[in-house]
């Protein structure tokens, strides 16, 4: 495990502000979004993560602007999610700052657009986020669209093996089972998709306690990614990366 572990905070954005929630509803207000990436950057973030997350839903455009406004305030890599349709709008936001464009619902409507983003702005640049859910049965999971609302009846490990094959550089694995929980990643997932794939594993929902984070790294993730925890000040980005590396999980310091 030669390569440092990233801790990425993750800010969802509605209507301009950071909100959380459990399971994607009762969301609550958290702040400014940048104004919280550039705390977080100042505390010691690897990453920034923004999701606008009613985007795909809504049908809007994508954040752009907030792009652009984290471009002046935030000076580690950052990654905007929501509302990408076309290579043109992943176009948008690398030139308005971003370093990395997260695509979901649009990458299953159509796929194409990972193979077109890799071969324009390589797949460094390409992030394939994924909302994953148990089946009722218990056995595999199936992907969700338009921030949960929408169940392809997709299967998730499938789509994640096609996803690489079309030029993804990494995934961000969200459980919808454990998003909010605060009671762990869905390490079963996390195991899996490492099994089967090759590119880092983003590993998202659940997060409550940094020893959830040592759990996922030795699941296969390399990185996590937490939202509640850092928000509502329950831990610190140095008091998870101190945990982190007391655990023997190598950390940027």
């Amino acid at each position: 495990m030669g390569l440092c572990i990233r801790i990425i905070p993750c800010l969802d954005v509605a209507a301009g502000r950071v909100v959380k929630g459990t399971k994607f509803k009762d969301l609550r207000d958290a702040g400014d979004p940048v104004e919280l990436a550039a705390l977080y950057d100042h505390e010691g973030a690897d990453e920034i993560v923004f999701y606008d997350i009613t985007a795909s839903h809504e049908r809007r455009a994508t954040a752009t602007e907030l792009a652009r406004r984290a471009a002046e305030e935030v000076f580690i890599p950052y990654t905007i999610g929501g509302g990408v349709r076309t290579v043109e709008d992943m176009r948008a936001m690398l030139r308005a700052g971003a370093d990395k464009v997260s695509i979901n619902s649009a990458a299953v409507k159509n796929p194409d657009l990972m193979n077109k983003g890799a071969e324009r702005f390589g797949s460094q640049c390409v992030v394939l986020s994924v909302d994953a859910k148990r089946r009722g049965a218990g056995s595999g999971w199936e992907v969700y669209l338009n921030g949960g609302r929408v169940n392809t009846g997709r299967d998730a490990l499938e789509w994640l093996v096609e996803g690489e094959k079309r030029g993804a550089g990494e995934f961000v694995l969200n459980s919808m089972d454990s998003d909010g929980m605060a009671t762990g990643y869905d390490l079963d997932l996390i195991s899996v998709v490492a099994e089967r794939t090759n590119i880092p594993i983003i590993a998202s929902g659940g997060a409550g306690h940094p020893d959830h984070m040592v759990a996922a790294v030795e699941a296969g993730a390399s990185a996590v990614l937490a939202a509640s925890i850092f928000h509502f000040g329950e831990w610190s980005i140095a008091g998870v990366k101190e945990r982190l590396a007391e655990s023997g999980i190598p950390v940027r310091r």
